[in-house]
C-alpha cells in the first residue's frame, strides 16, 4: 500500500495540472524529443508573431515541455538545439483553449568536415580575443587584447590535437587611456615583467554537436593554472584568396585571485579595480601551413 502511495505521488508531480489561462489569452504547449524519443532539455524556442517579430523565447524544461500564454494570432515557433537541425512549426493559439501538445522531434545535423590534419596558424586580422569584467558595483567592462599569435595541431584523431596561444599583455585595450595604463601597471598585468599571456591546450573533449572542451593550462602573472575553453566547432571555408580556413568560438572564465590579482588588496588602497571574475571570449579563424 505505501509503495502504490509512493507510486501515485510520482505520477501527480510528473503530470502537474497546467497553469490556468488568463482572461482574452491562450496557450502554446510543445515537448521536445530527440531521434529516439528521449525529452530534450534546454532546447532553445523562439515564439514569433505573424509580422515575424519574436514575442517570447525560452527553453525546453527537464522533462523537455515549454509552455507559454499568447495573445491569440497564429504563430511561428522555431527549436534549436546544438548538433540539431533547427524545425519550424506554425501553430495557431485560440482564446481561452490550449494547443494540442505532440512531441517536436529534432533530427541530427550533418557533422561539419573536420580540419585536415597538421599545423594550422591562427590568422589575428580575421580573430579577436575580447574580455568583459565589472568595475565593483558598476557597469561592465569591455576590452580586447590587439597582438596575439598562435597555432592549432590537427591530428588524425582530433582529441589528439594542440593548440598553442600567446598574447602580448600590454596590448591590453579597454578604450580608455588612464584605465589601460593601470592595467599594464605593477598593480595589474605587470607587463615589464610579465609581458605575455601564454595557453597551452592538449586535450580535446568531444561535448556533443559542434560543441569541445579544450583542456589545458594558462600562464598569467606569473603563475600557471589548468582552464578549460568551452568551444563551438564552426566548419571549414574559404578566403577571398582561395585559401582554405577554419574556424571556431570560444569562452573561459578567469578568477583573477587565481592568478595573484587581489582585488580586495587594491580596493583598500582606494584604487577602483576590475571585479573578481573575468570572462574571455575568442573568435578564431586559422589557415594551414603549407
Amino acid at each position: 500500500m505505501a509503495l502504490a502511495f509512493l507510486h501515485r505521488l510520482r505520477d501527480r508531480s510528473s503530470h502537474s495540472a497546467p497553469a490556468a489561462i488568463p482572461r482574452g489569452a491562450g496557450a502554446l504547449d510543445l515537448t521536445v524529443h530527440d531521434p529516439v524519443g528521449l525529452p530534450m532539455a534546454g532546447a532553445e524556442i523562439s515564439v514569433r508573431d505573424p509580422a515575424g517579430q519574436e514575442v517570447m523565447r525560452g527553453q525546453a524544461d527537464p522533462n523537455g515541455r515549454f509552455s507559454a500564454t499568447l495573445t491569440p494570432a497564429e504563430y511561428q515557433v522555431v527549436v534549436t538545439a546544438d548538433g540539431f537541425r533547427p524545425r519550424r512549426l506554425s501553430s495557431p493559439v485560440a482564446q481561452g483553449e490550449r494547443t494540442v501538445e505532440q512531441p517536436f522531434v529534432l533530427e541530427p545535423a550533418p557533422v561539419a568536415p573536420m580540419p585536415t590534419p597538421g599545423n594550422w596558424q591562427i590568422d589575428p586580422d580575421h580573430s579577436s580575443v575580447r574580455f568583459t569584467a565589472r568595475h565593483i558595483g558598476l557597469a561592465a567592462i569591455h576590452g580586447r587584447f590587439n597582438r596575439f599569435q598562435g597555432d592549432l595541431w590537427i591530428a588524425p584523431d582530433m582529441r589528439d590535437s594542440r593548440v598553442e596561444v600567446t598574447i602580448d599583455a600590454a596590448s591590453i585595450d579597454s578604450g580608455v587611456k588612464m584605465r589601460d595604463d593601470h592595467l599594464r601597471s605593477a598593480e595589474f598585468l605587470d607587463v615589464e615583467r610579465y609581458p605575455y599571456l601564454q595557453f597551452s591546450g592538449e586535450r580535446f573533449v568531444p561535448k556533443g554537436g559542434s560543441r569541445w572542451t579544450v583542456q589545458g593550462v594558462l600562464h598569467l602573472h606569473g603563475v600557471s593554472r589548468s582552464v578549460q575553453l568551452e568551444t563551438r566547432y564552426l566548419g571549414i571555408g574559404t578566403g577571398m584568396a582561395g585559401e582554405t580556413r577554419t574556424a571556431c568560438t570560444a569562452t573561459t572564465e578567469l578568477h583573477r585571485e587565481d592568478f595573484t590579482l587581489d582585488w580586495r588588496k587594491m580596493l583598500s588602497r582606494g584604487i577602483a579595480a576590475i571585479g573578481a571574475t573575468i570572462r574571455v571570449e575568442l573568435d578564431i579563424q586559422a589557415t594551414q601551413k603549407q
